[in-house]
């Protein structure tokens, strides 16, 4: 005979409604949610999903869209966004938007047309008129027309951070390079707390800002390094950028940090346990993650949220492409 909820119950030593709040994705004890878990592996109980849902007009489900699965940054951050939703006993469901605007608005139509109960997103594009504020949404680092809450890094004082590192470790001309995008996001704060800290120290930066979609970067970059041999600082807007710098770097056979130093940003690493690929500011994603979950799970409930804005601090970590203090 299949098991049902109450006799869940009884061999958890809990009420019905106890059974009905986890198995509802509710928020319990974790030692009542733990003993329930038991109770429900032992008996082999299923739950009526379609009645389920029914009932609480909740899926249990949330949708993270990204750029792209192959950087490793947003593969990262949907591993924390996971890790944090199972905690609440929530899925995750992933959206590969593949760079590619027309795909993220695909997305957007097709989560709101399903039963997820909330949206995290990484966008770049001018999907604005799309958030519906009947799906709860929560954006990473781009904030919109709309009443859309968001988290990002201190992206400003990460670039402040990144003019101190590199004048402090004896650079004497700065560059910055990076990409413009035609809608705004807080990755251009970047540029802007690097301009603002050299300034302030009595420095100029020489900047190569290359429109989006990039075309032929390296070649830009090329063109700009060899315009200007002088260069022995460099941020970029982000790691990736900086290890294309690094390549052209190369190629006119330099090498960091004896010819010039550079510094990153995000904090790249081929694994946890490994070194930073380069000199970068890192973004604590896993904090970052933390935020964006609690936030849209707090709007799921229809909870009063007056924070729109939730910003986590970056901070330096050294990777071998700048000179080291003595």
């Amino acid at each position: 005979m299949k098991a049902t909820m109450k006799d869940v119950a009884e061999l958890a030593g809990v009420g019905v409604g106890t059974v009905s709040r986890v198995v509802n994705g509710y928020r319990v004890k974790d030692s009542t949610y733990q003993k329930v878990q038991d109770a429900i592996q032992t008996l082999d109980y299923t739950p009526d999903e379609y009645a389920r849902g029914l009932k609480t007009n909740r899926s249990n489900i949330v949708a993270l869209i990204i750029p792209t699965i192959w950087h490793p940054f947003f593969s990262e951050f949907a591993y924390h966004v996971e890790k944090e939703l199972l905690k609440n006993h929530y899925k995750l469901f992933i959206c590969n938007a593949d760079g590619d605007a027309a795909n993220e608005i695909e997305y957007i139509e097709m989560l709101e047309k399903n039963k997820v109960d909330g949206i995290i997103g990484i966008t770049y594009s001018d999907i604005d008129r799309y958030i519906s504020s009947s799906l709860p949404f929560v954006s990473f680092d781009r904030h919109f027309s709309e009443n859309v809450c968001y988290v990002t890094s201190e992206n400003y004082i990460g670039g402040q951070i990144a003019a101190k590192e590199l004048l402090g470790h004896g650079a004497k001309q700065l560059a910055y390079i990076g990409g413009t995008n035609i809608h705004e996001n807080e990755t251009t704060q970047r540029k802007k707390g690097f301009y603002a800290e050299a300034r302030a120290q009595g420095y100029s930066v020489l900047k190569l800002d290359m429109p989006e979609p990039l075309f032929k970067p390296e070649q830009q970059i090329e063109n700009f390094l060899v315009a200007h041999p002088q260069i022995d600082g460099i941020f970029t807007v982000n790691d990736f950028m900086a290890l294309d710098v690094m390549k052209v770097m190369e190629k006119l056979g330099k090498v960091a940090p004896q010819d010039y130093q550079i510094i990153g940003f995000d904090g790249l690493r081929n694994a946890a346990d490994q070194t930073y690929l380069l000199s970068t500011i890192a973004q604590s994603l896993d904090l970052i993650a933390q935020a964006a979950v609690n936030l849209l799970l707090r709007l799921i409930a229809k909870e009063k949220v007056t924070e729109s804005r939730i910003t986590i601090p970056v901070h330096f970590e050294e990777g071998g492409t700048t000179k080291k203090v003595i």
